[in-house]
């Protein structure tokens, strides 16, 4: 009886310095993948946030499609001014300006055409996968457009491009998920990765930042 007494105990006291291990390190594990999902999603929401910059360059608005964003980078291009020479200082101290060297030949600006995507990215840089949420199977970031009229009566032009904690951060604890919600929660803040906004003019800034 005593030696079945004492492997009783011996169990009970394995489970317990597991449940105590479990609890100490469920946190600590939670924080490291949320720092490894984190980065790459707001990577991924950089990339889609410098593609609608290009896109507002050319078409003097933003889009709220993927499929226009990304067809726009693999198909566009990108106007850039080629310079050629420069002004010495000792021409500047002579009064010489960019216009009058431009004008005699002393610089040249020659304007070029070049792909959007090799400008912003590179030519193996995944396009296709601009729109997916990374860590997922395939979801999706919630992206739009529109125009907010600012207090003064302007009228700025907006996107934004987003996704919840629940969805990239799916798979891991839940209980971590919902107490880190309920904390940008209760600070008014969106309970995920987001750049840009429908609702306020806060120039492109990702709520990291």
């Amino acid at each position: 009886m005593k030696t079945v007494i004492q492997i009783i105990l011996t169990v009970a006291i394995i489970i317990l310095g597991y449940l105590c291990y479990e609890s100490i390190n469920r946190p600590i594990e939670f924080k490291k993948e949320y720092k490894t999902r984190s980065e790459a999603v707001i990577q991924r929401l950089k990339d889609i946030r410098e593609a609608q910059v290009a896109y507002k360059s050319v078409h003097n608005r933003y889009t709220g499609s993927f499929d226009t964003l990304i067809n726009f980078v693999k198909t566009d291009s990108l106007q850039l001014v080629k310079k050629e020479g420069s002004l010495t200082d000792s021409m500047l101290n002579e009064g010489m300006t960019e216009v009058k060297a431009l004008a005699l030949g002393i610089i040249s600006r020659d304007t070029i055409p070049v792909s959007v995507l090799d400008s912003l990215f590179s030519k193996t840089y995944p396009i296709d996968s601009l729109r997916y949420v990374p860590f997922t199977e395939n979801e999706q970031f919630e992206m739009g457009s529109g125009i907010v009229t600012t207090g003064s009566g302007v009228k700025v032009k907006v996107f934004e491009a987003k996704v919840h904690n629940n969805i990239y951060l799916n798979g891991l604890e839940k209980q971590e998920i919902i107490n880190l919600s309920d904390k940008t929660q209760k600070l008014e803040r969106y309970p995920g990765l987001k750049v840009g906004s429908l609702d306020e003019t806060n120039n492109n800034a990702g709520n990291w930042e």
